[in-house]
């Protein structure tokens, strides 16, 4: 299914947009915050078996149709078919993530962004990265901090690929490495295999669940640990008993609809695979 067939009235009424469709920067700030705020990042196929599918027809199925979310191939392929569709010029980038590491952590390229070309220049937009997506647009020029309507983030060089880091409290944390090389959709469908089948991927083993909240908070569910971040940095935290909590942090928390059968074998699975300790630092 081509990027032409993409049903931009269904996907702009599931991110609840009714404003202007003229393609300028304007208008992607205000898609990047609607997009990131009603679909939610979530990896739940994934636990499943399942998985996913980067095929437009596959993706508005999913996401628009049956209400559920996705991870980044997922997320950044579907709003990539949305901002085309809208006339915008739009470019794949990959990204080698960094949250929690070193800056020069030799890492893989598994995380997928958006270039946008603009009047003023290239913008990044990023719907698909756990609890840190940027919530707004943001010029690819090193060493500007930047306002979101979340956290502050800026870009640092490093070689020839970009850090993007967001300043949490009184610190900047590292999350990932542009690489500004264009991408072609076969090497995110060998990344998405990877993710999505190797026994030692988090997504296979533990439910996986962001979204950015009301007033700068930032929704997470990693298995039982549901967390609300507030922007002083305080955190809402609370454990997850029986799968009628689940269910219920799914479809008020993350708007996400799950049928019974799903939610009771991912939580099935959840207990046979799901690793004890920390959660993985892209939800810390």
């Amino acid at each position: 299914m081509s990027d032409e067939h993409f049903d931009q009235d269904a996907w702009l009424a599931r991110i609840g947009y009714r404003s202007s469709r003229a393609p300028n920067l304007e208008t992607l700030q205000a898609l990047v915050l609607a997009h990131s705020s009603a679909i939610a990042y979530e990896s739940i196929d994934v636990l499943l078996d399942r998985p996913p599918k980067l095929d437009l027809r596959s993706l508005q199925d999913k996401m628009i149709t049956r209400g559920r979310g996705g991870y980044c191939f997922e997320q950044n392929m579907l709003f990539r078919g949305g901002l085309r569709s809208l006339g915008y010029k739009v470019t794949s980038l990959q990204a080698r993530v960094v949250r929690g590491l070193d800056i020069d952590a030799p890492r893989p390229m598994l995380h997928m962004v958006l270039r946008v070309d603009l009047p003023q220049g290239s913008f990044l937009a990023d719907v698909g990265f756990g609890n840190l997506a940027p919530t707004a647009p943001l010029r690819l020029s090193p060493g500007v901090e930047q306002g979101t309507p979340h956290e502050v983030m800026r870009f640092i060089a490093m070689g020839d690929e970009l850090t993007l880091q967001s300043r949490l409290g009184d610190r900047w944390e590292h999350i990932y490495r542009v690489v500004l090389l264009p991408r072609f959709d076969a090497e995110y469908e060998i990344c998405n295999w990877f993710t999505g089948t190797h026994p030692q991927s988090p997504y296979l083993n533990n439910m996986i669940a962001a979204l950015p909240g009301p007033n700068r908070t930032r929704l997470t569910l990693f298995n039982a640990r549901f967390n609300v971040r507030h922007p002083s940095g305080r955190a809402e935290r609370r454990t997850l008993e029986s799968m009628d909590d689940y269910r219920t942090v799914l479809r008020d928390g993350f708007r996400i609809a799950l049928s019974d059968d799903d939610l009771r074998t991912a939580l099935t699975n959840v207990e046979r695979r799901g690793k004890s300790g920390p959660p993985h630092p892209f939800f810390a």
